[in-house]
């Protein structure tokens, strides 16, 4: 610890040390441990040594990074005002509603570029194939919850990946992602109404579309 001889000078000296015995003659400290006089014992209560340590560390700690205080703002990562919402651009949203049902608010995206959206659909596409056991009649809830957690990451990567790529591919992408997100539309419909057999239908439908999203997004990777 550098600076620690000017710490040491805002201390008091410390009087109550493990093992530390002391005299009293006449009312004054004569002796210590191995003294021939009469010791006794003092009394150190547990909690003043406690505090007394913690009080040592803070001053050590604030003493010498006191001249260069770090801010939460400084980070990038904290926000004083409500998270930015996520907006999408391309045509991948329903058209009778505007939006997609399954879009979860309140969530922030880090913007991980147009390759690390292209890797993130593809890693959430497995995911939602991983999720075919909780798929069941007393899970459906579970199956709602998950699925609006990818797929809202999924659409606004789709968003951006679309954006990015050239012209002549941008319409397969999103007559993909469309049909894609309307099945999400579908299951979830079904998951929060307890239809099972509704769910089943709709995700196994679901399945072989995911397996197209993880193979195109492979290409994707290699030539973006």
């Amino acid at each position: 610890m550098t600076n620690l001889h000017g710490v040491t000078k805002t201390l008091g000296p410390i009087t109550c040390l493990p093992n530390a015995y002391k005299t009293h003659k006449r009312g004054h400290i004569v002796g210590f441990m191995g003294s021939s006089k009469i010791h006794e014992i003092s009394e150190c209560p547990i909690q003043t040594t406690r505090r007394a340590t913690i009080g040592f560390a803070s001053i050590i700690l604030t003493g010498q990074f006191n001249d260069k205080v770090s801010l939460a703002g400084d980070n990038g990562f904290w926000y004083d005002e409500p998270l930015p919402q996520p907006t999408a651009t391309n045509k991948i949203a329903n058209e009778k509603t505007g939006t997609r049902s399954f879009i979860k608010k309140g969530m922030y995206m880090a913007n991980i570029g147009v390759k690390g959206s292209v890797y993130r659909i593809k890693k959430y596409a497995f995911d939602l194939l991983a999720m075919a056991d909780l798929v069941a009649e007393d899970t459906l809830n579970y199956v709602r919850r998950y699925l609006r957690l990818k797929s809202t990451f999924m659409y606004f990567d789709f968003d951006k990946v679309i954006s990015a790529i050239p012209l002549d591919d941008k319409q397969q992408l999103t007559d993909m992602a469309n049909k894609l997100f309307d099945n999400f539309e579908k299951l979830e419909e079904a998951a929060t109404m307890k239809n099972f057999p509704e769910a089943r239908s709709c995700y196994q439908d679901t399945e072989v579309m995911l397996r197209e999203v993880m193979d195109k997004m492979d290409l994707l990777y290699k030539t973006i």
